[in-house]
């Protein structure tokens, strides 16, 4: 799969219902998310200035798209849910048709922008590597069919790769009427 094809078939709204372990605490959380993703032009602003700010050679052609999500978990126990909102540019930079970099505008275990590698296996999961001062994360999303998807994440901690926290969640494209199979 090229990053092309793979960004195309994860736009729009999507709910998303995901369980994590945190091995750090020994708990566990549930998280439901409401999750947009659309296509950005390549002369918006925060595009840009994202590019710049990676002080990464862009030559290649890449498909800029922004990931925006209200979350909702049980993090603190019954009665204490937590909400998030936030929001992060992605800018894919193929290398080669399967593997390539990413920028992020914020990152998905560390709330500051990073550059991510990726890269697709043969069954076409995606694989999201990302090194952050504190921790390195491993994302795979994988679509079951074109309305979900599946993804987890396996968070490390850079000093001594032990296993912080791991996570699955599938993720069901918000149809708009009747006519589309799930």
């Amino acid at each position: 799969m090229k990053i092309e094809a793979f960004v195309s078939k994860s736009l729009g709204e999507w709910i998303s219902m995901r369980s994590g372990h945190s091995l750090a605490f020994k708990q566990f959380e549930q998280v439901v998310s409401k999750i947009n993703i659309q296509e950005l032009s390549m002369k918006n602003k925060a595009v840009i200035h994202l590019i710049e700010a990676s002080k990464l050679e862009v030559n290649t052609p890449f498909l800029p798209f922004k990931i925006c999500w209200e979350a909702e978990s049980d993090w603190g126990g019954e009665g204490n849910e937590d909400k998030e909102i936030g929001e992060s540019i992605m800018i894919p930079i193929p290398n080669n048709e399967s593997e390539g970099l990413l920028i992020r505008g914020r990152g998905y275990t560390e709330k500051d922008s990073a550059v991510s590698t990726y890269k697709f296996l043969s069954d076409e999961t995606f694989i999201l590597k990302t090194a952050y001062k504190q921790t390195v994360t491993e994302e795979r999303i994988w679509f079951i069919s074109q309305n979900v998807r599946c993804r987890s994440s396996i968070i490390r901690a850079s000093s001594s790769s032990g296993i912080l926290q791991t996570s699955f969640a599938s993720e069901v494209r918000i149809l708009k009427g009747n006519s589309q199979q799930v």
